[in-house]
């Protein structure tokens, strides 16, 4: 756990948003590079990109507010001034239904940039769970095997658990991450919408199991926590986004090594 990289006077580096910072970079530089194969103006993708950096910050706020409600009525301010508090899901809902209405806006072919975006959206989540564990939030249930994490004093696992060792989940989202991006990067997009469609599915079916290993996510029904029921969702519009989306044909101009 390390929240603070540096300070420089009274300026604070913190782990969390550089690793933010940094996923967003390289998720926008994939983005371009695979948009340029496509024949799309890269311009477009960096445009979309600003436009999905601002609603997933607000949504992925939005959404932890809403998970902290009774806390944050007593300390309003914090809403907007706390430098912590997100939620993955948040932000994603509210890109992706930025990201539908651009491409409605502008006539643009909403699978085509669902695909090139998805390889970035998993190395993204990869980078920025990174951030996680820096911060030390997302942590997981107690655990006696020997990749077990001791988080400091004042840590949140430590405040919840005390001075033991935990399941290191950050870390297993982050290589949950990397698999996925690996895959989508090996697998011909043989039509529009079988990139988006795959990693919809493979996100669901890593952050389900993960999710059971969590410590600090309540179950909210049949034993089940909040973002499991979400990634079951997600899972089952994947799967019928591929099946969909494979109805539709092979697409030439999509297909790009």
């Amino acid at each position: 756990m390390h929240p603070i990289l540096f300070s420089i006077g009274h300026i604070t580096i913190y782990s969390y948003g550089i690793m933010f910072a940094t996923a967003f970079a390289i998720g926008i530089y994939l983005a371009q590079r695979k948009a340029a194969c496509s024949g799309i103006d890269t311009k477009v993708i960096m445009d979309i990109g600003v436009y999905l950096l601002i609603s997933s910050l607000v949504g992925a706020r939005l959404f932890y507010v809403m998970d902290n409600l009774e806390w944050y009525i007593r300390h309003p301010v914090e809403i907007v001034f706390s430098r912590t508090g997100f939620v993955f899901y948040g932000g994603f809902i509210f890109a992706v239904i930025t990201m539908l209405c651009y491409l409605r806006k502008y006539k643009l072919s909403v699978l085509k940039i669902a695909d090139i975006f998805g390889p970035s959206v998993a190395i993204g989540e990869a980078i920025g769970r990174i951030g996680c564990f820096l911060h030390g939030c997302c942590y997981g249930h107690p655990t006696n095997l020997p990749f077990g994490v001791y988080f400091p004093e004042g840590a949140p696992a430590t405040q919840f658990f005390g001075h033991i060792a935990v399941h290191p989940t950050q870390v297993y989202l982050s290589i949950a991450g990397i698999i996925i991006f690996i895959i989508l990067t090996m697998v011909k997009p043989e039509f529009n919408g079988k990139i988006c469609s795959l990693y919809l599915i493979l996100h669901a079916l890593f952050r389900f199991g993960i999710e059971y290993l969590r410590g600090d996510s309540a179950s909210i029904f049949l034993g089940f926590n909040g973002a499991q029921l979400i990634s079951v969702l997600i899972g089952i519009f994947g799967v019928v986004l591929w099946i969909k989306a494979k109805k539709i044909g092979v697409d030439e101009d999509n297909i790009c090594s």
